[in-house]
């Protein structure tokens, strides 16, 4: 299954690039680090393996684009000793203006190496389908997007993940933004249906090329079934990110 996923993302990163050989082409490169890794409200540098400690994340990605199409791959650690792992993500999908909304239409696979040891596995390899759209308000911008996943992470089950997310961008270039979003579980598998998500920050470009973000993130209780109590407490995130 895990080397299906990975040839189904490759297999629509080249269709979405072999389509658009006509457009240009473009490249861009990202690295990076923050104080932690929140993802979905859950902290995923938290050391499950014994120390209950946190560490901070560095990442870095590669994108192409040609049109409406794009296609890339992002790394990052997944803790703060080696006995955590390494997540690589692959995506592909493309990006049409229809009905006086910007469309994000896409497939991601969220992989995971097998860590020493640690709780981080391949069994926690998920696809998911990714529908967004926003539409801009003068200086804001306002979105929604779902993600279906057939077999959520860690297991056979399909989940859901919905949210609503807005931003404002001021004179000085600096963005406020926000999100709040539901993840649908299945609450057989995981012992309850779902938890709710919340984020909200400030990016402010300090060059050209490189960004700053400061945010806090927090989730429900009911969070505390994927990734335990403490990896879900609230948490304010600093981030820097260079991109070129």
């Amino acid at each position: 299954m895990k080397h299906f996923k990975l040839a189904l993302a490759a297999t629509a990163a080249s269709m979405a690039m072999a389509g658009a050989a006509h457009a240009d082409t473009t490249w861009a490169f990202n690295v990076g680090g923050a104080s932690d890794y929140v993802f979905r409200g859950i902290d995923q540098t938290y050391d499950f393996s014994g120390s209950g400690d946190s560490g901070f994340e560095v990442f870095g990605g590669i994108d192409v684009s040609s049109g409406i199409f794009y296609a890339g791959t992002w790394l990052s650690n997944t803790g703060p000793n080696d006995e955590n792992g390494v997540e690589y993500d692959l995506y592909a999908g493309v990006k049409p203006s229809a009905m006086g909304i910007n469309w994000d239409l896409g497939l991601i696979f969220y992989g995971y190496n097998d860590s020493n040891g640690g709780t981080v596995t391949s069994a926690a390899n998920t696809l998911e389908v990714k529908v967004a759209g926003s539409v801009p308000v003068g200086s804001a911008t306002l979105g929604a997007v779902v993600y279906y996943s057939p077999e959520f992470a860690l297991s056979n089950e399909p989940a859901y993940y919905i949210e609503a997310n807005a931003a404002y961008t001021f004179e000085n270039k600096a963005t406020i933004s926000g999100a709040v979003g539901h993840q649908f579980l299945d609450n057989g598998f995981y012992g309850v249906d779902g938890y709710t998500t919340w984020n909200v920050g400030v990016t402010y470009p300090v060059t050209d090329h490189v960004t700053i973000d400061a945010r806090y993130i927090d989730a429900d209780s009911d969070a505390g079934a994927l990734g335990g109590n403490a990896a879900v407490d609230g948490k304010a995130v600093v981030t820097l990110k260079a991109a070129f």
